[in-house]
Parts: structure tokens; C-alpha cells; sequence
């Protein structure tokens, strides 16, 4: 569960099965009561049907729950953190670090690092696109040491400048306007 709708989804399939929980916040539920088997591939099945997926699998868990944290970190959050992010992902979820970098790499193939500069770089891009904020203001705003950091990072993971990126999506919404 990345978003409030997914949330909203888990909410409404746990209250059509009967099941209660203590606990229901991005990536983890916690029901009150045991359920058998039945009912959690039926609970399963029907998650499906809206695109999401109930993990069993304690590495798996522990993924999602690292990629939620970041996720809520760089888009949810109106100011990142002013620790390194190291130890903020190992504050929140109660683990070291080095443990849970290593079991992230093992299973998703990239770096939390990675993840994180992936996650910041679409992140740019949605303010960009918003249009509210120039790049000295989404370079402070995102912990960059400078603009050129971004740019170049930006450059790396898109293969575009941010201006090029802009001036492409302002190019799209205008020949959308004229058809």
C-alpha cells in the first residue's frame, strides 16, 4: 500500500470479509484475530482484483515496508528529513541499516540509494510539471547540495535536462489544447 487509496481498497475488502484491525497504515495491516487459510486467499484474490498484493514473505515485507518509507519520505512529506536517510529508514523501521541495505539489494537488484535518487528524480519531475516551484527552489526543497547535483542526477536517470523535461511537457499540453 503505497497511496490513501490503497489504504481506502484494504479497508473496504477487510470490512466486507468481517475482519478487524488494530492497525492499518501504508504497507501493513495488523487484524485482530487469526484467519485461516481460506480466508487469506480469499482476502488475497480480492486485492488482486485491485492491483495490489498481500505479502506473506517476511523479505518481502520488509521491501515494501523499506520502499514505503521512502516513498512517504520524498512524496507525502512536506519537508525530508534533516538526518541522513540512513538513519531515518533505520529509525523507522526499528532495524540497522546495513541489515536492511543488504536484504534490499539481494531482492530488488538495486541500492536503497538508488531507489531513493529514482524516487527523488520522479519527484522532481511532478513539481516541474506543477510549475510552482523553480529548480534552485525543488533543489532546496529535496536536500541537493546544488542545482547543478540535480541537473545532472536529473540527466542520469531521464536522460534529459529538467528545462528539456519541461519544455517537452509544455510542448504535449499545447498540442492537446489545440486538438
Amino acid at each position: 500500500m503505497v497511496s490513501l487509496r490503497c489504504k481506502m481498497i484494504v479497508k473496504e475488502e477487510l470490512k466486507k470479509m468481517g475482519l478487524k484491525y488494530i492497525i492499518l497504515d501504508l504497507g501493513m495491516v495488523d487484524i485482530l484475530e487469526d484467519i485461516d487459510q481460506e480466508q487469506r486467499e480469499e482476502l488475497k484474490k480480492q486485492l488482486l482484483k485491485s492491483g495490489l498484493e498481500l505479502l506473506d514473505n517476511k523479505k518481502s515485507i520488509l521491501i515494501e515496508r523499506i520502499k514505503n518509507v521512502i516513498t512517504e519520505m520524498i512524496h507525502y512529506s512536506d519537508e525530508l528529513p534533516k538526518v541522513n536517510y540512513s538513519e531515518y529508514i533505520s529509525e523507522k523501521l526499528n532495524n540497522d541499516y546495513t541489515y536492511l541495505s543488504n536484504v534490499f539489494s539481494e531482492v530488488k537488484g538495486i541500492t536503497i540509494q538508488q531507489f531513493i535518487i529514482i524516487n527523488k528524480i520522479e519527484r522532481v519531475k511532478e513539481l516541474l510539471l506543477y510549475d510552482e516551484l523553480n529548480l534552485t527552489e525543488i533543489s532546496y526543497k529535496l536536500h541537493y547540495s546544488s542545482v547543478s547535483h540535480l541537473s545532472k542526477q536529473f540527466k542520469k536517470v531521464t536522460g534529459l535536462s529538467p528545462s528539456f523535461y519541461k519544455q517537452l511537457k509544455q510542448k504535449r499540453n499545447g498540442n492537446l489544447e489545440n486538438v
